[in-house]
């Protein structure tokens, strides 16, 4: 009895050949499975994080553009640039012959009057683009002062400015007919040319946006270029520009139009510009594998076709309100 028991158990131990197959096959199927799961989610990380990172790149450029443009024509105590002593009133001259950088162009940092300018698909400055610019992309100045005011600082071109009247320096010392007391404040210049170049020194291949920038250096003015954003491919900017002086936009305009110029033949008397609308095309860092992209790319005024290279793009545009624009 007890012999036929251990029999039993022996013909019971272990699993049969087709037991063994079907198992491995069900093991096979769930680990194929787990894999395919794994791969689809590494790859809409992927895909996610490659969007997210273009977003991030489009927000930050249109962000750092849209600081500076809100506060054109913001001149500490004044909004008028007009009643500001030392600027330029013809060309690109230099009236009071203050130590402004020449790389520009005698002027890039003392038109006042065009607070806001640029040029149409196109980048025209004396200054070279570094490295080239990118063909097809617009270029804009903004010009003001900062909101706060600041201590005075030789060698960096400022502005004193009271409610009625204010005057350019650069000396350290307040102008006449200014003083300590008589409650203006005192600003520093700040004028930026953001423009797009086709690469980039720190991610070959790239373009990107840039900016020339003014700043001080071993106690006079300079021009320093800088980068901004690696991925920004195009750059459009209009302007909308008030003709009558009934503090609404009436048209838009692209950079360089005459309407908005005191000094061009076909300035309309008054008009100023009160919004500015920007596009950005940008575009990833490396191309990705699979990406179909067959859009026509129009920002602006411009065709820039279709790419559909491998790199991931996206447009984006905003319309920006010039603060201080407003009478």
């Amino acid at each position: 009895m007890m012999e036929q028991r251990i029999n039993d158990m022996q013909r019971q131990t272990g699993l049969t050949l087709v037991e063994l197959l079907v198992a491995l096959a069900i093991g096979s199927f769930l680990i194929i499975g787990a894999v395919q799961i794994y791969n689809q989610s590494r790859q809409a990380f992927v895909v996610n994080e490659s969007i997210a990172r273009v977003q991030e790149t489009a927000q930050f450029a249109m962000d750092t553009i849209e600081a500076d443009l809100r506060m054109a024509s913001n001149w500490g105590r004044t909004s008028r640039p007009l009643a500001i002593e030392g600027r330029s009133v013809i060309g690109d001259a230099n009236p009071a012959g203050l130590p402004e950088p020449a790389d520009c162009g005698d002027g890039w940092a003392l038109d006042f009057a065009m607070t806001v300018d640029g040029e149409n698909n196109d980048y025209n400055l004396l200054c070279a683009a570094q490295p080239a610019a990118q063909g097809n992309s617009d270029h804009f100045t903004v010009r003001r002062a900062t909101v706060e005011a600041v201590a005075l600082e030789a060698g960096r071109l400022q502005i004193q400015t009271s409610r009625i009247q204010g005057a350019a320096f650069a000396d350290g010392a307040v102008p006449p007919p200014f003083s300590a007391a008589d409650g203006s404040s005192t600003h520093n210049l700040i004028v930026n040319t953001y423009y797009v170049a086709d690469d980039s020194p720190l991610i070959p291949g790239t373009p990107t946006l840039r900016r020339k920038t003014l700043m001080a250096a071993g106690g006079a003015p300079v021009i320093v270029d800088q980068e901004i954003a690696p991925g920004v491919e195009n750059l459009q900017i209009q302007f909308g520009v008030d003709t009558n002086e009934d503090n609404t936009v009436d048209r838009y305009v692209n950079p360089g139009d005459e309407v908005y110029d005191p000094e061009a033949p076909g300035y309309i008397p008054g008009a100023r510009i009160m919004t500015a609308r920007v596009w950005l095309v940008v575009r990833g860092l490396a191309p990705e594998v699979g990406i179909v992209d067959n859009r026509d790319y129009e920002p602006g005024d411009v065709d820039l076709g279709t790419y559909n290279d491998g790199f991931r793009r996206m447009q984006v545009s905003k319309t920006i309100l010039l603060r201080n624009a407003r009478t």
